[in-house]
């Protein structure tokens, strides 16, 4: 019998707390990390080594600024692991945390899908994402999660209400820091 998929999450509803582990730190809650600031993003991605996730990270790196400027704060979900993030980056490599879920255990509990294939995760918008990411200098690092895995965006107060849910067509279909900032004004 196959597995049954978690339900998606929908605005209105409360994201359930949980425990994570970021590269430096463990047993860190949603509850806590999202009473620091008026609203959250929560940006799921693939994993650190995809070209495409890390040209998506240091894009908003680079522009955090616009999420900081509206009170915001984005928590990047990846499926890499903690410990091999940590020797790879430092604490202040980026002005936001990298929540780690090597086991994709938050991605199935929000019913968080990958694609059927990959022909299927690579739109016209993907393509170009990767073309930039490219020209950018970003090489593909150490495969880890799901190849084919989706991304997924969601917005909640510090009640943990979500305020905005979307979940990716294709492996590039993310909002930007512009976006991420109009979201959590």
């Amino acid at each position: 019998m196959a597995a049954e998929t978690a339900a998606r999450l929908t605005v209105g509803e409360v994201m359930p707390n949980f425990i994570y582990d970021t590269p430096f730190a463990t047993g860190l809650t949603l509850s806590d990390t999202v009473q620091k600031t008026p609203k959250t993003a929560l940006l799921f991605l693939r994993y650190y080594g995809c070209t495409l996730c890390q040209y998506d990270i240091h894009q908003l790196a680079e522009n955090y600024h616009q999420i900081t400027d509206v009170g915001g704060q984005v928590i990047v979900v990846l499926q890499s692991d903690p410990t091999g993030l940590a020797q790879e980056l430092q604490p202040d490599t980026f002005p936001f945390s990298i929540l780690c879920d090597p086991k994709a255990a938050l991605y199935e509990r929000f019913g968080i899908q990958p694609a059927a294939s990959m022909a299927k995760m690579a739109d016209a918008g993907t393509m170009l994402k990767i073309a930039k990411a490219t020209a950018s200098g970003y090489k593909h690092g150490a495969y880890e999660g799901n190849e084919l895995q989706l991304p997924a965006c969601f917005v909640v107060d510090k009640e943990r209400k979500i305020l905005y849910a979307h979940y990716g067509k294709s492996a590039g279909n993310t909002p930007d820091a512009r976006t991420l900032a109009s979201l959590l004004k």
